[in-house]
Formats: structure tokens, C-alpha cells, sequence
């Protein structure tokens, strides 16, 4: 399996007495693999290897073992013995598959993850190779000893660590583990270094000398030299056709080479033009310089007379500071007007509750009255219709009075004394209504004027109280929402925007409003900003005329009334202006 020295031994080993287990678990199992295992090691007097003897090996969670070993082997020859499942092929199984071998080499199932135990997440697997002597590996980095490590997961994916003799880890690459087993010349899948059981009863049982020329071909790796052959001369086949295909373009390239060296050659005075190319150079710079310094003049002109307009705009802010306080000063007068007026409308409300049911009640006299003032009005032209008659009664006693006798005479004149009577006292009572029906009219007039005053006041003050809460809820939404600062509207109609814009009936969407698209990097600037841009702070921009009228039509829905804001059309460009050195 390995390099080995091999010396002739000079006394026979002791035989071991085979013991019985009495319980077959793999704790006893595993102290008496060990227990042989350390008494053929200390027994042995042959001299110990150098590189590539397996030294130590111990499984964890492996087949049907939760832990087995670490096992001693000595320098040459070990027997491993044991019962029936004490784990004697696990551990042949465990050096295949921990050598980097494949699953179907060991004959024990076709995955990795059926080696690892039921009901755990993995399987261990150490393996410790000797390293001494002048044929080690990597003596300086490993030392005298190779730990292989592999971990088996229950999806069968494996992991390796290749750690040196004092643990550390140095690589974790299973080209490592390759390059150790070839150094070695440790074959894992050559029956002669690992002879499984399957393939020994395979051996044993052929009878055909085709198997076993089979077998001595593996064995031998003349199988494998065989097929490496194959792949070689495969490959110079293949060379030899590339080989031909670029000897054909060599005339080409040798062609193409004697071109260039003339046109080298054709170069001679490449120095003179290096030397004119510098000249050149420099005076390109010293003319950008002139150059430049022409375009800065002007900026210095600019910078001196911002400089002079600083002063002016300094007195503006402080200008609009003062109207800022004044400002503040009547929203809070405002706010206070308008908490003094929601508190009267809250104690006026139950009297102009109760003035309501006054004038309902003052109404349906008043309407009584009418009533009484047209049944009196009725009343009176009956009187009238009778006065007249009595009238032209009278003028008839008058004019038959001389023909009547005294008697008549006087019975008549006391009847018309008393028809007198009465109609005076119709006549009182007339005027007396009629008096009470001016009072009436009088009254109903008067209320009615109170109450269209009380409308009126009543009206205006839910006209005002409803204007102040807007323009309070306007002032804390401004707070939150930077877009509202600019309108009530504002939001709204850049969602509207945004929507045509995705319809398409943009060419390009309209920028706007210009005061949300600017950010100072002084707040202090910002009363400044205000009172240069004034009613542009609301403006929006738009590309073309197109844009612009379908912008105005959005516009339109929010100010019907009122003044829009402006709309400037200038053409947009994809580049941006420099102003870092403003």
C-alpha cells in the first residue's frame, strides 16, 4: 500500500490469546481492536517506515458506529480482529472513503450520505499518515505526521482538513490530499494497496483467466496506463493537425513581419519628431494656461461684483428676518382671533339656538296675525257693504220721513241712532286692529331683519373658522410634507403628472415646482432664495410648447379661478452646469 522498508525479523513475534467478549457493543468491541492492535505494535521488531504509513485512524457517527478508535497501528504488519459488527469493515470502509476514494469503491452503498449514521448530521472521518525521512512531504509545513480530516453531511457533500502533526490546519483543498496520495504513491481504488471483500471473493470465485488478466491489469495500473496512452496519442493527433493549420499562416506572419521592419526602419527620424512633439506640448499648456486665465478675468469681475451685491442682499435678509417675525407675529394674533372666535361661536350657539325658536315662534304669530288682519279686512267690507246699505236706508226713511207719522219718525230715528252707534264702534274696532296688525308687521319685519343678521354672523364666522382651519392644517402639513409648502394643491397635481407622464403624454416630464427642487447647504440662505425667486419658487419647467399646454390642462383642474403657477418652456439638456467653483 506504501513504501515500506522491509528487514528480515529477528526473533517471532509473540501470539496473542483470543479472548471472547461477553457483550457484543461497540465499546468492548473497540478496546479489543485496540488492545491487539497495541501489542502487535509493541511486539513487532521490524523497523518502522518513513512516509506513508497509516499511523493512527478513528471514526465518529460512521455506518453504525457512534465512536470507534482512534486505533494505534503499528510500523508494518497489523491483523484487525473482532466480532461480527464490531466494526472491522468500517474501518477498512472509513480509509477508502476518507482517502478521497468513492463511495462505490468500498462496496458498502452508492452515496456518501448512506455512510453517515441514522439520525445524525455527520460523519467524521481522521486519518494520520506518517511523514519522516527524506522522502516526506512538505517536512517544513506538515512535519513529521499528515492528519487528513473529512467530514460527511447527511447530504453527502464532504468537506476535507489537512492539518499538520500539531493541528493546524494548512489546506482544505482536496488537490492537496491528491498531490500527498500520488507523492506517497497510495492507490486507493488498486485492489493490491486496498483489497475489499467483495473484490476478494470476486477474485477467489473467477475462474476465467480474462478476470483475472482484468485484475492484474488494474492491479498493475497497466489499465490505466493503458487509457492515458490512448488519451495521449488522442491528443497528439490533435497537435499535430493545430501544428499543421498554424504552419500554413506562418508565411503570413512572416510576411507581415518583413512589412513592419521596413515601416521600423522608414522611422529613422523619430527622435526629431519626439523632441518636436515635447516642444509642442508645452506650448499647448503654456497656451491652455493663456487660455484659461482669459476665462477667469471675467469670473474675477463676477466674483468682485457678487461680492458688492452681498452687502444688498445681506440688508434684504435681514429685511425679510423682520417681516418673518411680523409674520409670525400675525399668524399667532391669527390663530389666537381664530381660537377667541371658535369659542364664541360655542357660547353664542345655544343662543342662537334659542333666538331660532324665538323667531320660529314670533313666525307663527306673525302668521296668526295675518290670518286675524284678513278675517278683520273681511269683516270690514262687510261693515261697509252694510253701512251703505244703512245709508240708502236712512236717505229712504229721510225721504219718506215727511210721510210717516210722528211715531214712525221717531222709532226710526232711534233705530238709525243706534245703527250709528254700532257702526261707530265697528269703526274703533277697525282702527284698532288695524293698529294691532301695523305693530305685527312691525314686529315680523323687525325679527326678520335679526334674524338674517344672525344668518348672516352665523355664516361668516363657519366661513371664517373653516378658512383658518385649512390654512392651520395647511401650515402643519407643511411641516411633514415639504411639497405642500409650495400649495395645497401641490400634491396633487404632481401625482397627476407623474400619471400622464406615464401614459405618454409627456415627451418629457415637467420639472417643478423649482422651490422643492432646490436644497441649500446654508438654511440660512433660504429667506434670500425666497425674495430672489418670489413667484418662481412655484414655477415649473417644461421642454417644448406641447408639454406645456398639457401641463396647463392638468393645472386647470385645481385653479379654475385663481392664478396657476408660471410655466417657463426652455429645451432640456442631458448635461449638467458646473457651479462647484462658485
Amino acid at each position: 500500500m506504501s513504501k515500506r522498508k522491509d528487514h528480515t525479523p529477528s526473533a517471532r513475534p509473540q501470539k496473542r490469546t483470543r479472548t471472547e467478549a461477553a457483550e457484543d457493543t461497540d465499546e468492548e468491541s473497540n478496546d479489543n481492536i485496540s488492545q491487539f492492535m497495541s501489542e502487535a505494535s509493541q511486539n513487532s521488531p521490524l523497523s518502522s517506515g518513513e512516509v506513508g504509513i497509516i499511523e493512527s485512524i478513528s471514526l465518529k457517527n460512521f455506518m453504525c458506529h457512534s465512536l470507534l478508535g482512534p486505533f494505534k497501528f503499528g510500523s508494518n504488519v497489523n491483523f484487525v480482529v473482532g466480532n461480527n459488527g464490531s466494526g472491522k469493515s468500517a474501518v477498512l470502509t472509513a480509509l477508502i472513503v476518507g482517502l478521497g476514494g468513492k463511495a462505490l469503491a468500498t462496496n458498502r452503498g452508492s452515496s456518501l450520505k448512506g455512510f453517515v449514521k441514522e439520525g445524525q448530521s455527520s460523519a467524521d472521518v481522521s486519518i494520520t499518515l506518517r511523514n519522516r525521512g527524506p522522502d516526506a512531504f512538505k517536512p517544513d509545513v506538515y512535519g513529521e505526521a499528515i492528519i487528513v480530516d473529512q467530514r460527511i453531511s447527511s447530504d453527502g457533500v464532504r468537506s476535507y482538513k489537512l492539518k499538520s502533526k500539531i493541528g493546524h490546519v494548512v489546506s482544505m483543498k482536496k488537490e492537496e490530499l491528491i498531490s500527498i496520495l500520488d507523492h506517497f504513491n497510495i492507490q486507493v481504488d488498486n485492489p493490491v494497496s486496498i483489497l475489499t471483500q467483495e473484490m476478494s471473493k470476486h477474485f477467489l470465485q473467477s475462474k476465467g483467466e480474462g478476470d483475472k488478466y482484468k485484475f492484474f491489469m488494474k492491479a498493475t495500473q497497466l489499465e490505466q496506463m493503458k487509457e492515458d496512452y490512448t488519451y495521449i496519442m488522442e491528443t497528439k493527433t490533435v497537435t499535430l493537425q493545430k501544428v499543421d493549420k498554424h504552419d500554413e499562416s506562418l508565411e503570413d506572419l512572416k510576411r507581415q513581419c518583413s512589412e513592419k521592419e521596413d515601416r521600423y526602419n522608414s522611422l529613422a527620424s523619430l527622435d526629431e519628431m519626439q523632441n518636436k512633439l515635447e516642444e509642442l506640448k508645452h506650448q499647448m499648456a503654456w497656451a491652455v494656461v493663456s487660455e484659461i486665465e482669459k476665462q477667469v478675468q471675467p469670473i474675477r469681475d463676477r466674483i468682485k461684483a457678487e461680492e458688492n451685491s452681498t452687502v444688498k442682499f445681506d440688508q434684504k435678509v435681514e429685511e425679510w428676518k423682520e417681516k418673518v417675525v411680523d409674520a409670525e407675529k400675525r399668524y399667532k394674533e391669527i390663530y389666537d382671533q381664530l381660537e377667541g372666535i371658535t369659542e364664541k361661536v360655542q357660547t353664542r350657539r345655544p343662543q342662537c339656538t334659542a333666538l331660532k325658536e324665538d323667531a320660529q315662534a314670533k313666525n307663527r304669530a306673525s302668521k296668526e296675525a295675518e290670518a286675524y288682519y284678513h278675517r278683520c279686512r273681511t269683516n270690514l267690507k262687510l261693515l261697509e257693504k252694510d253701512n251703505e246699505q244703512l245709508t240708502k236706508r236712512i236717505e229712504e226713511l229721510r225721504h219718506s220721513i215727511n210721510q210717516s207719522s210722528e211715531a214712525d219718525r221717531v222709532e226710526r230715528f232711534e233705530r238709525i241712532k243706534s245703527l250709528q252707534e254700532g257702526l261707530k264702534e265697528l269703526k274703533d274696532q277697525d282702527a284698532t286692529v288695524s293698529q294691532q296688525m301695523d305693530q305685527f308687521q312691525q314686529a315680523i319685519t323687525k325679527y326678520k331683519e335679526e334674524l338674517y343678521k344672525l344668518r348672516r354672523e352665523e355664516q361668516d364666522v363657519r366661513n371664517t373658522t373653516e378658512s383658518r382651519k385649512r390654512q392651520l392644517s395647511s401650515l402643519k402639513a407643511s411641516r411633514t410634507d415639504r411639497v405642500k409648502r409650495f400649495g395645497e394643491h401641490m400634491p396633487a397635481i404632481l401625482s397627476d403628472i407623474n400619471e400622464a407622464y406615464r401614459q405618454g403624454r409627456f415627451v418629457k416630464k415637467p420639472v417643478g415646482p423649482l422651490g422643492y427642487c432646490i436644497r441649500l447647504k446654508d438654511p440660512e440662505l433660504a429667506l434670500a432664495v425666497e425674495s430672489c425667486l418670489k413667484g418662481n419658487m412655484q414655477a415649473f419647467c417644461c421642454d417644448n410648447y406641447k408639454d406645456e399646454k398639457t401641463l396647463q390642462s392638468v393645472m386647470s383642474r385645481y385653479y379654475t379661478h385663481g392664478k396657476r403657477p408660471q410655466i417657463i418652456v426652455s429645451e432640456f439638456t442631458h448635461e449638467l452646469y458646473n457651479i462647484r467653483d462658485r
